[in-house]
């Protein structure tokens, strides 16, 4: 008698398919195609939406004339520095809110409280207790990233496994260090969801600073060549802005690999 081969398909095998790394940059690219046929068949008007090539060559020239240069620098120190602020804090005070039953139940309502209220609308009244000067946005972009560093480290904290937690304590742990090797490693991930979440928040809390309170900066610039109708420059500054976005947003995800390279 002969035996029938049996054949075993992989049903899953759609999932573990692995997508070729230039994948990313097809769709970005056929965007950027589209318009700029869009500009060249005239079917929009350039002053309403400039050709990609154009936005390069204004952007090229505004690199050389140093204009990019004065505002990138000016919006990176904001950012940079409310970013690492408004994140230590929240980190901490996560921690801290998530191990602690006492901080929990009173510091956890206020936390919710204040997190609904639109940060921008604090920007007057930061500009009247701190100035017009960079203290002012730097605050505002801070507490912009607290917020969403807190809830996700406090949420982190509660879902570490809590027989972990007591097995440290149980072999002598002290509370300190039962934070630093138990519970902090197993909130990393919800924490850069966090931090990754944040890094959006800041971003729209720099740009909307400088709109309103600011000389300097890519927001600045922007809101300028806007009220100019120079849309070309006014575009540049959008696109410098994705750039730092996602530069941003690359960077986390660098550090993310690094610390946790299970994921």
């Amino acid at each position: 008698m002969s035996k029938k081969k049996q054949v075993i398909t992989n049903r899953v095998a759609f999932l573990e398919k692995k997508i070729p790394i230039y994948a990313s940059f097809i769709g970005i690219v056929g965007v950027l195609l589209i318009w700029e046929l869009i500009t060249r068949l005239n079917i929009v008007s350039p002053l309403f939406l400039p050709a990609p090539s154009a936005i390069v060559l204004t952007g090229w020239d505004m690199i050389i004339g140093g204009e990019i240069y004065t505002n990138l620098t000016a919006s990176l120190y904001r950012i940079v520095v409310g970013y690492a602020i408004g994140a230590s804090f929240g980190i901490v005070i996560g921690l801290i809110l998530g191990f602690s039953k006492w901080a929990d139940a009173i510091g956890t309502p206020i936390v919710y409280a204040i997190y609904p209220i639109p940060k921008i609308a604090l920007l007057p009244l930061f500009i009247l207790w701190l100035g017009i000067g960079e203290l002012s946005k730097v605050t505002i972009i801070a507490l912009g990233v607290f917020f969403p560093v807190v809830i996700n480290t406090f949420s982190g904290v509660k879902n570490v496994d809590q027989m972990l937690v007591k097995a440290a304590v149980t072999f002598g742990s002290s509370p300190f260090n039962v934070i630093r090797k138990v519970i902090l490693p197993g909130s990393l991930p919800m924490i850069f969801a966090g931090l990754k979440l944040a890094a959006g928040t800041s971003l729209l809390l720099l740009v909307s600073a400088e709109m309103i309170a600011a000389e300097s900066g890519i927001g600045s610039m922007v809101l300028h060549y806007g009220n100019l109708m120079i849309t070309t420059k006014l575009m540049v500054g959008v696109l410098v802005l994705s750039l730092l976005g996602l530069t941003f947003n690359r960077g986390l995800q660098w550090l993310e690999h690094k610390l946790l390279p299970w994921k």
